[in-house]
């Protein structure tokens, strides 16, 4: 129970007015404009971690007002939906960025806000950086619980994103 009220009160004061961030970037070896080109519906059901169950509602695409929408199975048994919506998108000679964001009923139960900033950026060799930039409000209490737990969820995307954008990379040559 102390440990319980512990949690709380760090996240209660550690979060007073900002969201928790985490942030994951990816090397890979494939132009920053083909790599946007990969980010489709294929991609995104292949950046499932294991042990999620998850099906694809519903894929907008990448640009501002897409909607992304999926359903969850949460220990086999409770089915949640998260609805996402592209609420920013630019694109430049250096970099190209969209930001989904969900919030309140959208969410699945153990979330209250999401935004996640996806940054493209064209790293002058050839290759790309991608960086997967987040925010998210937990309940009370949940924030840091919940750190771990989606810190590993987007490191499972790393290996993928290199695998994938290597194999496009291999393709375009041929």
């Amino acid at each position: 129970m102390a440990l319980f009220l512990f949690i709380l009160v760090i996240d209660h004061f550690q979060l007073h007015n900002n969201m928790p961030r985490l942030q994951l970037t990816t090397e890979v070896e494939q132009d920053y404009k083909t790599v946007f080109e990969g980010f489709t519906d294929e991609l995104f059901t292949q950046l499932k971690p294991p042990g999620v169950s998850m099906k694809l509602l519903q894929f907008g695409g990448c640009r501002k007002g897409a909607v992304v929408e999926i359903e969850l199975k949460i220990l086999g048994l409770i089915r949640q939906t998260w609805k996402s919506t592209v609420i920013d998108f630019e694109e430049n000679e250096s970099e190209i960025y969209f930001v989904d964001a969900g919030e309140g009923k959208d969410l699945p139960f153990f979330l209250k806000k999401w935004k996640h900033h996806h940054r493209i950026i064209n790293n002058g060799q050839g290759g790309t950086t991608i960086i997967d930039d987040f925010e998210y409000r937990a309940p009370l209490g949940l924030n840091l619980l919940l750190r771990p737990v989606l810190w590993m969820q987007f490191a499972y995307r790393k290996p993928i994103y290199r695998k994938v954008f290597k194999r496009l990379a291999t393709a375009k040559q041929r």
